[in-house]
């Protein structure tokens, strides 16, 4: 089991659904959330230590990149 999916499993016991978003807590998204630790720039860590691109963005790291100064 990774870890993403244990910190998933506790956050159901205490936020409906596990996640903050509305469509997510339905499952109309489907699978497992990840949990992200560390991001930088463009680049986003699981708690399982994959590094990730986000090509999703977002609206501040969209512009500034994730821990921006």
């Amino acid at each position: 089991m990774s870890r993403s999916e244990i910190l998933f499993a506790n956050a159901q016991k205490h936020i409906p659904g596990g996640v903050n978003s509305p469509v997510r807590a339905f499952r109309s998204v489907g699978g497992t959330p990840l949990f992200f630790k560390h991001a930088e720039g463009a680049y986003v860590v699981d708690e399982d230590d994959k590094r990730y691109v986000d090509y999703v963005g977002s609206w501040g790291p969209m512009i500034l990149g994730h821990s921006h100064p």
